[in-house]
């Protein structure tokens, strides 16, 4: 088990990661995935019960679905520094014909993969058929799933979570990523949501606030609560309260780097906010 120092240590490198990758390419969306990292690592550092190797079936084992694919670079990140594939494959980001495009895609067999999530609001229907389908196959273990706030301005979120609850779907736990930010601006101002634990209670869900989400330890402390809270007849939400752009001053508090790569000099600053901790690629 890591102590929270190498967990910390290996979200730094995972920020220099997101940084290198969307830099190289001139594209990429650096905001939300740095926003993400400490969640990234603790969920598969941590927190998520795996099988040795890859399998796409995942039985006998919690599963996470990414819905807001556009983050890919910090799942990648993760997903390469916890050993599914090589670290220095990271290099070929939104290469043409490389795995690691910018959206998780399945077609070219990337180890941790199991959905392609491009359009956003799709993966909370995707999480909840998995949840199902572990309960039909009578494995005990957790569906895990991450969203964007913005994302659930789509409307068949709000069909899937309606029917999670009626469906006593209780072996779920859907993340949403609270950042309040999106690509055309703060997402007050695009659409409000409102109240988004009183919608979930509102479906019936059952809801656990983590109000430091770039926090690894109340990252463990709320998502612990959240799987504690598992097999007791409704599905759980995690609201978790994060900082677009985290970790890099000249990126937080601004939907700016949404979708946005930095250049040589924003490059040099970022990385020399995040000290090399693990060893680049």
């Amino acid at each position: 088990m890591p102590e929270l120092n190498q967990l910390q240590d290996i979200v730094t490198q995972t920020r220099r990661d997101i940084l290198r990758m969307v830099h190289k390419v001139n594209s990429g969306h650096p905001g939300g995935s740095l926003g993400c990292a400490e969640f990234f690592v603790s969920l598969y550092h941590e927190l998520m019960d795996l099988n040795e190797g890859f399998a796409m079936d995942g039985k006998g084992e919690d599963l996470f679905f990414l819905s807001n694919g556009h983050i890919s670079p910090v799942y990648y990140s993760v997903l390469a520094r916890k050993g599914y594939f090589a670290v220095d494959e990271l290099n070929t980001f939104r290469l043409i014909n490389s795995r690691l495009q910018g959206h998780p895609t399945t077609h070219e067999g990337l180890p941790g993969i199991r959905i392609a999530s491009g359009s956003l609001g799709q993966g909370m229907s995707v999480a909840i058929g998995a949840a199902q389908a572990k309960k039909l196959n009578n494995d005990t273990k957790i569906i895990y799933s991450l969203h964007g706030d913005g994302e659930l301005q789509e409307g068949q979120n709000w069909e899937a979570i309606m029917y999670a609850s009626g469906k006593k779907v209780d072996n779920l736990i859907a993340t949403i990523d609270l950042n309040g930010k999106q690509i055309d601006g703060a997402t007050d101002d695009v659409l409000p949501m409102g109240d988004l634990k009183a919608k979930f209670e509102a479906f019936d869900w059952d809801v656990v606030e983590i109000k430091e989400g770039n926090n690894i330890a109340a990252i463990l402390e709320g998502m612990k609560e959240a799987k504690s809270r598992t097999g007791k007849g409704k599905p759980v939400c995690v609201l978790l309260y994060t900082m677009m752009g985290n970790g890099v001053d000249f990126m937080m508090h601004t939907h700016a780097w949404h979708g946005k790569a930095p250049n040589d000099e924003q490059l040099e600053s970022a990385l020399s906010q995040n000290a090399e901790t693990l060893g680049d690629y």
